[in-house]
């Protein structure tokens, strides 16, 4: 499976033998990637829920949503390789099948280990869904459209992690936490049946001969599952367990960087690899999975950040705190189909450096935040910050396909999917655990402030006792509680100076994307047909 193995033939942009129109496929495939997205932060606002009804700590719970991202970032890289034995559409839809079936057992699971299990098989069949949509929308779009091909997976990829705490809180306050996972099942089924009917396997999709099916590549699977496995739940579970104090993430880092080189050696120079990492010689590639590495680091990280900010700082409701990015959401989805629009037309570099400039600007802007800033302001700059999103999340995606055959366009989704997935999960751990330090910094600094010998400290404890110094509790517990209040202040003083920090270092973690749209090659209309052509003459 060498990224050589197959040549482009003049067919391949033929999505399907029935030419269906991709207006059609669009939605329907789109169905699958929202639900299996969805789930990633579904979940997020029912775990003390959870946690209650079935007898364990909110700290337990996290493995609900450990174990799903950890199964999904095993199948992600495999997507090439399966749809290759199966054939596209039958493993499309038999993960579909697993996902919706997983879902329902999720939902009426009797206990927390029943649940464990039930989620970590939905996380394997929603594995397929993200890379599979991506392929076929490619495929359904010609290659001159391949900026709105990419649009519309953006728009489900970018408003489902967005919805989900929305939806997940509204089901559990009204419902039951379990309708977090029974809403999959009709959704599911409804895409099973249209899948089955509107997609057919692609022509140019390369099959496995019996001969390779034979030949599987046990060694480079399990070197890749446990480190990629280690990777996952090091970053998921390090805040939770003290990063490097604690000796289990110390070993899941361990064999997390043992895991991933030994499986990018054995993929390397074996001859029947499950990932066929060759396809990384394409610069375009390359430096896209790069680019949405970072992205996925600054997307999510700014997704958990600003609500968490509104709840944890300003007293917000878990929905007020959804309220917050749900504007922008819309906004996103509003920007999406007129970027891709604009991705065959204006220079690639020239969208990515824009869409940059939006989020550092809007990251910025959040850097200024204090405790009295209102709920608009919020929402607003989120928005600045937002509208840069697509700007780098298209034409990235368009440039990774733009110039990799048609034949290993699952092999390049799986890839280029599972760098923005693990990216996402570092920005989450990266950010709440950068809070917490520089929590701590700033409360070292300002509390050698409150001394004694400080004036304005002494004046505020004064005032503080006067104000509670009404009914007959003595000097004693009126010093005590005034200092307490002090305290609290201080308190939510540091905690939001380690929330500015923490934007700032997402700005500059997005700086780090400028420099690779440098050497990205354009993707207009015209530099994408000249290359096809080129192929076709056997030239390139």
């Amino acid at each position: 499976m060498t990224s050589g193995s197959m040549a482009l033939s003049p067919s391949s942009d033929v999505a399907s033998p029935r030419r269906i129109s991709p207006w059609i496929i669009t939605p329907v495939v789109s169905l699958a990637a929202f639900m299996e997205v969805l789930d990633t932060t579904i979940v997020n606002s029912a775990l003390p829920h959870i946690a209650g009804s079935l007898a364990q700590s909110v700290d337990d719970t996290t493995w609900i949503l450990t174990t799903y991202l950890v199964a999904n970032a095993i199948v992600l890289p495999l997507n090439g390789y399966l749809s290759a034995w199966f054939g596209r559409k039958r493993y499309f839809m038999s993960c579909l099948v697993i996902f919706t079936l997983s879902s329902f057992m999720c939902g009426i699971a009797p206990n927390f280990a029943a649940l464990l299990i039930f989620r970590i098989i939905q996380g394997l069949g929603g594995g397929g869904l993200q890379p599979g949509t991506q392929a076929i929308l490619t495929d359904a779009f010609p290659r001159e459209k391949g900026g709105l091909a990419q649009a519309m997976f953006g728009m489900v990829v970018v408003f489902g992690p967005i919805a989900g705490p929305l939806l997940g809180g509204y089901l559990t306050d009204n419902y039951s936490w379990r309708w977090c996972f029974l809403v999959n099942v009709p959704v599911g089924l409804l895409a099973i049946l249209l899948v089955f009917i509107l997609v057919s396997e692609p022509a140019h999709q390369r099959r496995l001969t019996k001969a390779e099916k034979r030949n599987i590549d046990y060694t480079g699977l399990g070197f890749m599952a446990l480190g990629l496995a280690a990777l996952q739940i090091m970053v998921d579970r390090g805040e939770d367990l003290d990063w490097f104090g604690s000796r289990f993430i110390v070993i899941c880092a361990i064999v997390a960087v043992l895991g991933i080189a030994a499986t990018v050696a054995w993929e390397w120079y074996n001859d029947h690899p499950n990932v066929d990492l060759h396809l990384l010689r394409e610069r375009n590639l390359a430096l896209a999975t790069v680019g949405m590495f970072f992205l996925g680091v600054i997307f999510y990280g700014s997704t958990v950040l600003l609500p968490l900010l509104g709840q944890t700082q300003m007293g917000y409701t878990a929905t007020q705190g959804g309220w917050l990015i749900a504007p922008a959401g819309m906004v996103v989805l509003v920007l999406m189909p007129i970027t891709g629009g604009l991705i065959t037309k204006v220079s690639t570099r020239w969208l990515i450096f824009t869409g940059v400039a939006f989020n550092v600007v809007g990251l910025m802007m959040m850097g200024q935040l204090s405790l009295h800033a209102d709920f608009d302001t919020l929402v607003w700059d989120r928005i600045i910050q937002a509208a840069g999103l697509p700007m780098i999340f298209l034409p990235f995606n368009a440039a990774a396909f733009a110039y990799v055959e048609r034949s290993h366009t699952s092999d390049a989704s799986g890839i280029i999917n599972l760098a923005r997935n693990i990216g996402g999960s570092i920005g989450i751990s990266l950010t709440t655990a950068y809070i917490a330090n520089q929590s701590q910094v700033h409360q070292n600094y300002l509390v050698g402030n409150i001394t004694p010998l400080n004036p304005a400290a002494q004046a505020t404890l004064h005032r503080m006792q006067t104000a509670l110094g009404y009914g007959p509790a003595g000097p004693i517990y009126l010093l005590r509680s005034a200092e307490s209040h002090i305290y609290a202040i201080l308190d939510l003083q540091t905690h939001m100076l380690g929330y500015i920090d923490a934007f700032h270092l997402l700005a500059v973690s997005c700086l780090c994307i400028a420099p690779i749209a440098f050497y990205v090659k354009s993707v207009t209309s015209r530099a994408v047909l000249a290359t096809a052509v080129a192929r076709k003459r056997g030239v390139a």
